[in-house]
């Protein structure tokens, strides 16, 4: 059995309270730009990636006021390692029909971009009304490709994150802040 993680091997960058704060921001400015757009029975498909985005995602769908649903996409770009490779595995697709839908797409974290730049082309190929994407961190710094993020929560520039749905090799995610991983 595996030891638990000592305290010094985290730095805090955004404790729990920050991060719901920016969460109940987030949600209010989905609702305001949705809610126009929406015809009468309409609901938004929030899609959150699989793993790392169902804190996130949880929490945000709980402070967005227009009607939703939700739908779950598994993508590997990172296998066991903590950097994304260029193959991006498509996992577990969707199950609900995005095609004339208002589409939200939620992510733990936009780094290099690839992974997202290529699911966006995988749902444009459905015909979705629209899609927003909301990441939980944005690392521009280590972009690599062309990305609209419509909704951020944080901008790092560096670091290796957890917590809060990050990962480090599938270890960490339960952490209710976000972290920086401190190599020790």
């Amino acid at each position: 059995m595996e030891s638990p993680p000592k305290p010094e091997q985290f730095q805090i960058l955004y404790d729990r309270g920050a991060i719901a704060n920016r969460v109940k921001e987030l949600g209010a400015a989905i609702s305001a730009d949705i809610a126009p757009i929406l015809e009468p029975g309409q609901m938004l498909l929030v899609v959150g990636i699989l793993n790392g985005a169902f804190i996130f995602m949880a929490d945000l769908i709980r402070t967005i006021t227009v009607p939703l649903e939700i739908d779950f996409i598994r993508l590997s770009s990172y296998q066991d390692s903590q950097t994304s490779s260029t193959e991006v595995v498509l996992l577990k697709s969707l199950e609900r029909e995005i095609k004339d839908r208002h589409v939200l797409v939620v992510e733990d974290i936009a780094d290099a971009g690839l992974t997202l730049a290529w699911l966006i082309d995988h749902l444009k190929e459905r015909k979705p009304a629209s899609i927003r994407l909301a990441v939980a961190i944005d690392k521009k710094a280590r972009r690599e490709v062309s990305l609209k993020l419509d909704y951020v929560g944080f901008t790092v520039d560096d670091g290796f994150l957890v917590g809060f749905g990050l990962d480090a090799a599938r270890k960490h995610r339960q952490i209710p802040d976000i972290c920086i991983l401190n190599e020790t």
